[in-house]
């Protein structure tokens, strides 16, 4: 059903995919520019397209009553923003524990403005080992990009950061203005 639906919100709105799954067994997809509700929708719609087995991190708000079940269905993981949870290491522990896994997250942590990106997706890559392929959404072209390449976590946290930023800023967000920087 979930297939079906999310065929039909491609085809309808028009949106195409840019890209494919990576193939390697361990990866973090960093996704952006995330300024609307809509990113999310199109972004379960590719992930369940192309059948990728990708866990996300979400609010923990939307992890209750109905809405939590369908949340957990899909993959998802609630995250309590309020307090310091061990966030990396959780992720960290789930790479080490899995043979094969990825995770998907917005490095923007919100879809308000900010004017710098948040580092956690950083963090857990490196601590996990595992490569960055970037997944860009570009409401102009209606358009999922996914990276051909990837990126391992380096000494250069700020390097690493504006790699994102700028293939970020390739794609045009649903709200341009909240957009980060």
């Amino acid at each position: 059903m979930l297939l079906l639906l999310s065929k039909l919100i491609l085809l309808f709105s028009r949106w195409k995919i840019n890209g494919v799954p990576p193939n390697d067994p361990k990866y973090l997809l960093v996704l952006g520019p995330h300024t609307s509700a809509w990113d999310f929708i199109y972004a379960l719609a590719v992930k369940t397209v192309l059948r990728m087995d990708t866990r996300f991190l979400g609010k923990a708000e939307l992890f209750t009553g109905i809405g939590g079940f369908f949340f957990k269905m899909v993959g998802g993981y609630p995250v309590d923003r309020s307090k310091n949870t061990n966030l990396v290491d959780f992720v960290a522990e789930q790479y080490a524990n899995h043979e094969k896994l990825s995770f998907a997250l917005a490095p923007e942590g919100t879809r308000k403005y900010i004017p710098e990106l948040k580092t956690g997706f950083y963090h857990i890559a490196r601590k996990s080992g595992v490569p960055i392929y970037m997944v860009g959404l570009d409401f102009a072209k209606k358009m999922v990009t996914i990276s051909e390449e990837s990126f391992y976590a380096g000494e250069d946290m700020q390097a690493d950061l504006e790699r994102v930023k700028d293939f970020f800023k390739q794609h045009v967000a649903k709200y341009p203005e909240k957009t980060f920087g």
